[in-house]
């Protein structure tokens, strides 16, 4: 089962390689690990999606919470929360595919970042499912690139 945690942790060097270490060590899989700077630039917020059953689950948020710079440990996994990813895919395009392209790209509510004579590069920022599914769309045409910056969530209210 997928779960999402948010951590504040102390904005120090080798916090992130620690936290990652600590799953590594044990076996447990990342699917996406984000991190950025809070409103107190001593503070970082980061975001945690892994798969895990119960028992792994709760045996993560233990060993999280034992780390020394982990201020605050919150499993999101069951409450309402808003989650997002941004990609860049870099597309392949002859003049006469453009418009096509930039079609598909208005469908997905999506930007175009930068073309040039042989390339787009195209800007999304939505759930992961709805990014597969673009790049899914995608896949008629020539994609070079993709970078995917991982998942971000927000409890709501």
């Amino acid at each position: 089962m997928l779960r999402t945690l948010a951590l504040f942790v102390e904005n120090n060097p080798g916090v992130l390689a620690r936290i990652s270490a600590l799953f590594s060590g044990k076996g447990y899989n990342l699917e996406s690990l984000t991190a950025g700077i809070t409103t107190d630039p001593l503070i970082s917020r980061i975001t945690i999606v892994c798969k895990s059953d119960d028992i792994e689950f709760e045996q993560i948020k233990k060993q999280l919470n034992r780390l020394i710079e982990v201020l605050k440990v919150t499993d999101l996994s069951s409450e309402a929360i808003v989650n997002k990813e941004m990609a860049f895919i870099k597309v392949g395009a002859k003049v006469n595919q453009r418009s096509e392209i930039f079609q598909v790209a208005q469908v997905f509510n999506s930007r175009i970042s930068n073309v040039d004579k042989n390339s787009i590069i195209i800007e999304i920022s939505d759930t992961s499912k709805r990014i597969d599914e673009f790049l899914v769309v995608l896949n008629s045409y020539n994609i070079i690139e993709i970078a995917r910056s991982g998942i971000i969530a927000m409890k709501c209210g």
